[in-house]
This record gives structure tokens, sequence and C-alpha cells, in this order.
């Protein structure tokens, strides 16, 4: 960022001292498309019904229809941050927010993700083609008929600028802009490695919790599935709730982000499934070797060669609307992407690069009818990552530990810096689909993940073996709190019932094995916290008789969360640091002696009922929550100057499903704001967020007649 502020200040100064003129905004003449785009629209079969809840069901009569009426239903509740997608995707953040954003447009550029999708989009399923069009003129006509709401520059938009939105944002899922970001400071962050033996240290990202029980172990014969992400409550990778159905055979409830043709996470009338972050080691940056003589070579296996070097414009918003065009250097290697710093020439490489189809393999699983269609979908797809928890009306349930992983050569320490000047670091397979660590039909009845280790992802022997995959593929082998409590309640109990299942997803406890555990142990024996004055006595005495939950009553909670809290950095708190982490007792010490200051400052006393701290706010919402970070009903926050910690990622669209002994589906649901995400007049913008404070879920309705039993609104895009 202050690279980029740089560049700006410098050009400001360029232009006013020598007065050359800036690049305007290119505007789309929408009064000039508007007749042609409502005869576009007119060749949609598509309506609208909003829910009670105000959550869009989308009938239309092709899959393309409700495409076209999904997107422009999501406009209606979240069209900025649909555009801030787009506008990310295409590179176009720096002209329409400022320098700040313009780094993204560097990596569009460096990663050639508009020549990417030019060269793979024809190769698309027409089915595929069709449906991200459908999208994309629903949103056209959104744009054309609300100019007012619409950045400049930025419409029409097209079916390849939505796969453009998948391309660019899934590798941020697994860190590609934080390893070529760190390549942009001022020394070489890690060493090269040499070739040698070498074990690499996992560690899990804290994310979402997927689980699921079969017929065998449910009470009355059911199947149930718990689809459990944990997001941001606010921005580009936020849960949106939609139903689409077509006449085509799409029928699928669920959540999506902004700018998703397709449901993400979710079920239809046969099976469903959910996604955790998974953490294998997909990225790596190579150390290339330049000739002294030439700075356009390096060195591969005994040979000089060229690089491809290329000056890319950058266009960042000065003022106004005054752009300027700035041209940065991007490289090529047969490696990937290239940079040049002062310390190094470093190449990245990562799993999927140069692959569109993943709007299609997700268009896939929304139409697959059983388990082999399904499964059938993750095998021929290309996404580079996630666990996926599934399960299906005919009671099969079954754990994949989805991934691209890449073929490495052993010897290598693959977590450092590679030599970039031998084909032997140069890998182009992947580890073939039916190794991958997964789990199907276990005796145990149960699946749980909570991105953690694939190799306990239940109890008894259908779990995956370590010892069958090498550690340069780098799969987690930690554990998060989640996944350990999960393991306890699932595993203790042979005859779950619906009940039961609703109990478990928002269970509040920290496992007696995790570091919580830990913490309180070095706490309530240090000396120098037994001997303090009488309020922090009394803090360790009520740590002390802590029983390790988090639910809103309780008067230890918000000590132990406030610890956590100072030790880890405001609002970022890992789960890989809340089990078999190292410790270090006098940081847990000076943590704790922090929460009970800021307790005393802002509430007056220690014992405050943690829903007085733990609080979600929304306007002018403002709600105690139970919950807490790395439990089942996760909450993770930031800690306010009024000492309160204000919510901001963890649970928040949870969608439970079940199927009866007969295969009839039912769900339920809850967002933890509502539909209209950015509308602060709609009656949406948080009317589901007091449900979700105390735990309650609504029905979710995929029938018509229980659609209309339960209507607020139906009508067609451009009606009103």
């Amino acid at each position: 960022m202050k690279r980029w502020q740089k560049i700006l200040v410098t050009l400001i100064i360029a232009f006013i001292a020598v007065g050359v003129g800036v690049l305007a905004y290119a505007y789309w003449p929408y009064q000039e498309n508007l007749e042609y785009l409502t005869a576009v629209s007119d060749n949609y079969n598509v309506t609208i019904l909003r829910d009670t809840w105000g959550v869009p069901h989308i009938f239309g009569e092709t899959d393309a229809d409700a495409a076209y009426g999904l997107a422009y239903a999501h406009a209606e509740d979240d069209f900025d941050t649909i555009q801030l997608a787009l506008a990310a995707a295409r590179g176009q953040l720096g002209a329409i927010s400022g320098a700040a954003l313009a780094p993204n447009d560097f990596l569009v550029q460096l990663l050639r993700i508009p020549e990417v999708v030019r060269a793979g989009y024809p190769n698309l399923a027409p089915e595929t083609r069709a449906l991200v069009e459908g999208y994309a003129d629903g949103l056209n006509y959104y744009a054309a008929l609300h100019q007012d709401e619409a950045y400049p520059g930025l419409f029409p938009v097209t079916g390849q600028d939505v796969v453009a939105g998948f391309v660019h944002k899934t590798p941020f899922f697994f860190g590609v802009e934080g390893v070529i970001g760190d390549l942009f400071g001022e020394e070489r962050p890690l060493p090269v490695t040499t070739k040698q033996t070498s074990q690499l240290p996992t560690a899990v990202r804290f994310g979402s919790n997927t689980f699921a029980v079969s017929p065998t172990r449910s009470a009355n014969g059911e199947t149930f599935l718990a689809i459990n992400s944990h997001q941001p409550w606010k921005g580009p990778v936020t849960w949106y709730e939609a139903h689409v159905h077509s006449e085509e055979g799409w029928n699928m409830v669920g959540g999506l982000f902004p700018g998703a043709p397709v449901v993400l996470v979710g079920h239809n009338e046969n099976l469903g499934w959910g996604l955790t972050v998974n953490s294998p080691d997909l990225v790596d940056v190579y150390v290339l070797d330049i000739n002294p003589n030439n700075p356009n070579q390096y060195r591969f296996d005994g040979e000089w060669r060229d690089l491809e070097v290329r000056n890319v414009p950058i266009r960042v918003k000065v003022f106004g609307r005054l752009i300027w065009t700035v041209k940065e250097e991007a490289l090529w290697s047969v490696y990937g992407p290239t940079v040049r710093r002062p310390h190094g020439v470093y190449a990245i490489r990562y799993a999927g690069y140069g692959e569109v189809g993943l709007v299609e393999q997700w268009y896939r699983m929304n139409k697959a009818t059983n388990f082999e269609e399904w499964q059938a979908a993750m095998r021929d797809g290309v996404l580079p990552m996630f666990n996926a928890g599934y399960a299906d009306k005919e009671g099969n349930i079954y754990y994949l530990y989805n991934a691209l992983l890449p073929i490495r050569a052993a010897g290598y320490d693959w977590q450092q810096y590679l030599p970039g000047d031998t084909s032997e670091t140069l890998w182009t397979d992947y580890l073939p689909f039916d190794q991958l660590p997964q789990v199907l039909n276990p005796a145990s009845g149960f699946i749980q993940n909570g991105n953690s280790s694939p190799f306990q992802t239940t109890i008894g022997p259908e779990n995956p073996d370590p010892a069958n995959y090498s550690p340069t593929l780098g799969i987690e082998t930690s554990m998060s709190n989640r996944a350990l409590r999960a393991l306890e309640l699932f595993g203790a109990d042979e005859s779950i019932t619906a009940e039961d299942f609703y109990t478990y997803k928002y269970d509040m406890a920290y496992s007696a094995e995790s570091d919580i555990a830990r913490y309180v142990d070095i706490i309530v024996a240090a000396p120098e916290l037994q001997s303090g004055d009488e309020t922090m006595q009394q803090a360790v005495a009520l740590l002390k008789a802590w029983d390790l939950q988090t639910d809103p009553d309780n008067m230890a909670a918000a000590l132990m969360v406030l610890t956590l809290n100072a030790i880890n950095d405001n609002g970022h708190i890992n789960p890989s640091k809340l089990v078999g982490a190292e410790i270090d007792p006098a940081v847990v010490i000076t943590g704790f002696q922090t929460a009970v200051s800021t307790l005393q400052a802002q509430f007056g006393r220690v014992d405050v009922p943690w829903s007085e701290v733990n609080r979600l706010v929304r306007g002018d919402t403002d709600l105690g929550l139970g919950g807490a970070p790395d439990v089942l009903h996760a909450i993770y926050g930031e800690l306010g100057e009024d000492g309160r910690f204000l919510g901001i990622a963890g649970d928040s669209y949870i969608l439970l499903v079940s199927w009866d002994v007969d295969g009839k589906v039912s769900s339920q649901s809850i967002h933890q704001f509502g539909s209209a995400t950015l509308d602060e007049k709609s009656p949406h913008f948080a009317d589901q967020a007091p449900l979700f404070a105390n735990r309650e879920l609504k029905p979710v309705w995929m029938d018509e007649a229980d659609i209309r039993a339960n209507l607020e609104l139906e009508y067609t895009p451009g009606d009103y």
C-alpha cells in the first residue's frame, strides 16, 4: 500500500508541474442501451418471489433465466459489493477507488487473469456460458435502471467478467496475494532451501464447520448435514442466501458470494454439501538466478532463458474523475508470474493456475442428483482447495479433503523459497483425486471438519492414514477446538436426534484438550496473580471455577476471550494457536492482566456476563451474543474502545439440513443480519439478527406452494 501511495504522490506532483492531462472515466451510455436491454430482458422468462424474510426465490424456465433473475435480485440487496467484486476481477479498483486498491489491479495483470479467461472461456460447456451470460445480462439490466448506483466505467459486464471473478477470488483463499505481497518488503522474507530431508510444519486456518450424521447413528433413521461456514460479516466474501429453481432441473438453496451465479454451499432435494477452508501447500516461490550480463535472462537447467517482459498499465483515480495511468513491470518465467525486487527476482507458481472451470464445477455440483454425479463433478473439477462435507437422501455421508496437490520432488523444504534454476523444482502434476484423503460412509456414522486435519475426520478405522501422504503435500496435521469438540460430542452419542444435532452445532465450550484449558492452568497457578489486589484475586477465582463455556450468561468467559484478544492481536485469533501451540506463560499472564484491567475500567467489575461484552451491532440493532473464537458457535470480534467485543466474523450463514427415512428433505437457516446486506432502509437489513443472537433458525421454503404461503413480494426484473 505505501509503495502505491508514494507512486501516487509522485504522479500528482508531476501532473501539477508539467500540466499533463489525465484520462477521465469512460461512461456507458445507459439510455442508449436501456431499450436494447429491455428487449434482452424480454428474452428471459423469470419470476422473483420474496418470502417474508426477504429471501429471493428465483423461478426461471431455463437455468440461464434463473441466473438472470438471481443477478437482478442480488443486485437489489448488495449491488455495491457485486460491483467491487467485478471491478477487482477486471483490475479496475484503482480507477474506481484510488491508489489504496491499485495493488489488486497489478496482481490481475501480473497473473494474466484477462488472458487466462479469454483463452479458457470458449472451452466451457455451452450451458455454462449461457448461465454466466444470463447472470451478466441481469446485472447490466439492473445497472441501466439504477444509473446512480453504477460504478463509472464498469458496465456492461460480460460472462467472461463473471468467470474472471472466480479465477481472481479463489487463489486469495489460499493466500496468493499475501505471498506476493511479502516480496515487496525491504528484504527477502524467507531463505532459499537447499536439497535436504525435511518435514513441513503445518497449521490450520480459521474458518468453518461441516458435519454429517448417517442413518446408522441418528435416532430415527434420518440423515443430518450442517453447512456452517465462518465468513466475514461484511465485504466481498460475506454470504447471501437465495433459492434458484428452473424447469431444467436446477433447484438449489444455500449461500453464495457477491458475483456468483450459482449456490456455493447448500442443498437441493437430493443432496447437499458444506465447505471449510483447508491449508495444503499450494503456493511456491522460486528465486531466479539472473544473468549478470543481461538482467532479463535467468538460468534454467544450465542455460540462459529470456524473461518475458511487459509494462502493464494500472489506472489510478487521483481525485474526482481524474485518472492517471501508471506503468508497472510484469515478468514471466517458465515457473509463471515473476517480479523483480531489489533483493532478487522471484517467480510464483500456484495450484490451479490457468483454470477457468470453477463456475462450471459448482454448476455441476448444483445440478447433481446423486452421490456419483456430485463426486464426478469434484473429480473432474479444478477447485484447488476446500474440505467438503456431503450428505444425501440415500443416507450417504462423505468427507473429502479436496485439493490440487502438486507432486513435488522430495528433499526440499517446500515452505521456504525454492531454487529457480532447475526443472527438478518445476512441478506439473497433481495427486490423483482418488488418492486424496476422504471418508465415505464410515462405520461410526458421522464425519466432521473444523478446518482441521483430515486424519481425524471421525472415530474408527476409516480415517485416512497420514503415512500415505508425503510431507511435500503440506497437508495439515493439527486440530482446532471445534474439531475436538465435534469428535467429543458426536463420538459420545450413538443415537443422535434432530435436537441433539442442533445442540451440538451451537456448542459453546472449549475442549479440556484445547490450549484454553492450559491457559487457565497457567493463570490460576501464577503466584504474582494470586497475590495481586482484590480485583485480580477475584478474577483468578472466577477463572479457576470456569466451566470452559461461553454461553451468554457466563461470568468468566469475558476474562478468557479478552485474554485471547490481548495475546493474539485484536480480532485476529487463529485457531491454530488454540490447540497444540507453543505457550509462553509470561505472555498468557500479561494478557490476563490486560483483560482484567479492560473489564474493570470499562464495566467497573470483572464478573461481567459474556453477552454484555460480546455484541452484534448492525445499524440501530445492538444485541448480546454467546459463542467465542474457535468454539462450534464461533464468534470472532474486535475489541472496541468501550471494552465490548464487536462481532466481525464467524457463524454467519448457517443451514441445517435433514432427510427423513423416506428421503424427504427439510432445512432451517439463519443469516447474521438479513437478506438486505446493504440497504439500511429495508426491513430485512437486520431482521434475522435477533434470531441469530438467540441461536434460533428460520424455515427454508423450497416448494412454490410453501413460498407463496409465506410471500412478501412477487415481480419480474424491472417491474418496479
